[in-house]
């Protein structure tokens, strides 16, 4: 159950981290890293091709002290075949000794030579493959750079949206708050007229009511009378 809940709250967090982080700075976070990332791969490269330039220098090396010791091992057999020819036992021995050294050198020289070889064949490759990958890498590199600035023209673009979207709920927000609906009205004159009617059939039904209503018909009768006698002066009958 703890795991659980330990899960939820670490999703939670994630969500919520995810949902708070401004994309414009998530987008320069990726280019910094792969920034990075490509600099480590130059610097690894680097050392592949210096390992490389390296062997290059011993194989030269290794091949001058081939051919060196070759030509002593030569040299000390010509000696030698002189000093037989010459029945010099001694400078026979010696020369054959020198020989032999120089031929257990050479041996040993030419053993590593093919040694290095090996090796270059294979740093060769290994420094193709690097300048591959340096390469590969720079042009990812350089459309990351062009993706962010369509991702960042992209960003700018829905920040206005969301701007012009914020003015326009806000318009129609104050328009709600400011301007009443003509069903309100209607409603509220609705309202008072019905008050107005029930406050009159109220006072009709109460005894000042029914003496207005008295008084208003026989000022409506008086108001005839006078009316017959001013059609009596002027001679006019109805």
């Amino acid at each position: 159950m703890w795991k659980r809940i330990i899960g939820y709250l670490k999703q939670l967090f994630r969500s919520t981290a995810e949902a708070a982080m401004d994309p414009e700075i998530e987008i320069e976070q990726a280019i910094t890293e792969s920034k990075k990332q490509d600099q480590a791969l130059r610097n690894q490269a680097a050392k592949i091709i210096a390992h490389r330039t390296q062997l290059e220098a011993k194989i030269e090396k290794a091949a001058d002290t081939v051919g060196e010791s070759r030509e002593m091992a030569k040299k000390a057999l010509l000696k030698a075949e002189e000093a037989k020819v010459a029945g010099q036992e001694e400078q026979v021995a010696k020369w054959t000794q020198a020989a032999t050294a120089q031929a257990l050198k050479l041996q040993a020289a030419e053993n590593n030579l093919n040694g290095l070889k090996e090796q270059y064949e294979f740093a060769v490759t290994q420094s193709d493959d690097a300048k591959k990958a340096v390469q590969q890498n720079a042009m990812r590199l350089q459309e990351l750079g062009a993706k962010r600035y369509e991702l960042v023209g992209k960003i700018q673009q829905a920040k206005m949206q969301e701007a012009v979207n914020t003015a326009v709920e806000s318009i129609g927000a104050s328009m709600e708050m400011e301007a009443p609906s003509l069903e309100r009205v209607e409603e509220k004159i609705e309202g008072r007229l019905s008050q107005a009617k029930a406050r009159a059939e109220l006072r009709e039904a109460t005894p000042e009511g029914a003496e207005n209503e008295l008084r208003e018909a026989i000022s409506i009768a008086g108001a005839d009378t006078k009316l017959d006698e001013l059609r009596a002066e002027l001679g006019i009958t109805e």
